[in-house]
């Protein structure tokens, strides 16, 4: 068996990159999630906020509308009343 043996001058080239990668981090961003958060809470507390005041002002409305049937029935009824009376004293009986 022969033994060969190759000498160079010069030691290897190391091998030459040849791709680049490029690792983009994403920036916090929640910020506006916090604050849009912030905006739906403050919509849904004011939509019932103005929900629950029509609510009240209806309930006055139909109390008033109730006191006012009331009043009107009483008045009916003392009309009757004098009528009555006064069918009396006409038509002694």
């Amino acid at each position: 068996m022969a033994e060969e043996t190759v000498k160079t001058d010069s030691p290897a080239e190391p091998p030459t990159i040849t791709h680049t990668t490029v690792i983009k981090e994403k920036s916090g961003g929640s910020g506006m999630g916090i604050v849009m958060a912030m905006l739906l809470l403050a919509v849904v507390i004011g939509a019932m906020y103005v929900f629950g005041m029509q609510s009240s002002s209806e309930d006055a409305k139909n109390n008033a509308i109730a006191q006012a049937a009331s009043d009107v029935g009483n008045a009916a009824s003392k009309v009757g009343d004098a009528a009555q009376s006064a069918a009396k004293k006409v038509n002694p009986d």
